[in-house]
């Protein structure tokens, strides 16, 4: 990624969002877009934005604002937008499923591209588009695949990583209540829907005026 090593991972984390908001604004024909703007639509503080769109240059003008299509030809540079990112799911159960029929159609840079699972009954069906393979033609399949997508029971999530990680792969979603543990240099990101679920009811109870 272009000078991806140079940004803080807090300003990482923020562009798929100012990327989304500023790709809208885009298909609408705006040509620029002031930093309160941008606040008020991504719900980050005009300082921040500033500072974070300082690391790629893009000094907004005073009574002018940012250039749109300049800030989104760089995100798009700088989130690799431009290579299709394939992806492996592992675990067609009832969400493995949903992601399959979902498949990130609105983004087009990502693409699950093949599905595993121990239940031979699905082994050879195409839910989506996409083929399911036996979780034993794992290390076969997965050559050319970046990042996975974990979606199996918590009790065989760890063993089923340490496969995913010697096969090559650096990324993964883990939709698996399991903490797993992986090299220094593979990336996890936990999503635990039950954890995120009590989050959003306390949030609701304890501060129900803010928007976060």
């Amino acid at each position: 990624m272009a000078g991806q090593s140079k940004i803080p991972q807090a300003t990482a984390k923020r562009l798929p969002l100012y990327y989304r908001f500023l790709n809208n604004l885009h298909i609408q024909g705006k040509t620029r877009v002031s930093s309160k703007e941008l606040s008020d639509a991504v719900k980050v503080d005009s300082a921040t934005i500033r500072r974070d769109f300082s690391y790629f240059g893009a000094l907004g003008k005073k009574g002018y604002g940012y250039n749109v299509e300049y800030l989104l030809g760089f995100f798009r540079k700088t989130l690799d937008q431009d290579e299709t990112t394939t992806v492996a799911l592992i675990g067609v159960g009832n969400l493995g499923t949903a992601f399959l029929h979902y498949n990130f159609t609105k983004n087009n840079n990502t693409k699950i591209a093949m599905a595993f699972d121990a239940d031979e009954s699905k082994v050879g069906e195409e839910i989506g588009g996409v083929k399911v393979y036996h979780i034993d033609q794992l290390e076969e399949k997965l050559t050319d695949v970046q990042a996975a997508i974990l979606t199996v029971p918590g009790s065989v999530a760890q063993p089923i990583t340490e496969r995913i990680v010697n096969s090559g792969i650096t990324g993964i979603l883990n939709f698996t209540p399991a903490r797993i543990t992986v090299p220094d240099h593979v990336r996890v990101h936990h999503i635990d829907l039950a954890v995120e679920l009590q989050s959003l009811v306390y949030f609701m109870k304890h501060y129900p005026s803010e928007n976060s």
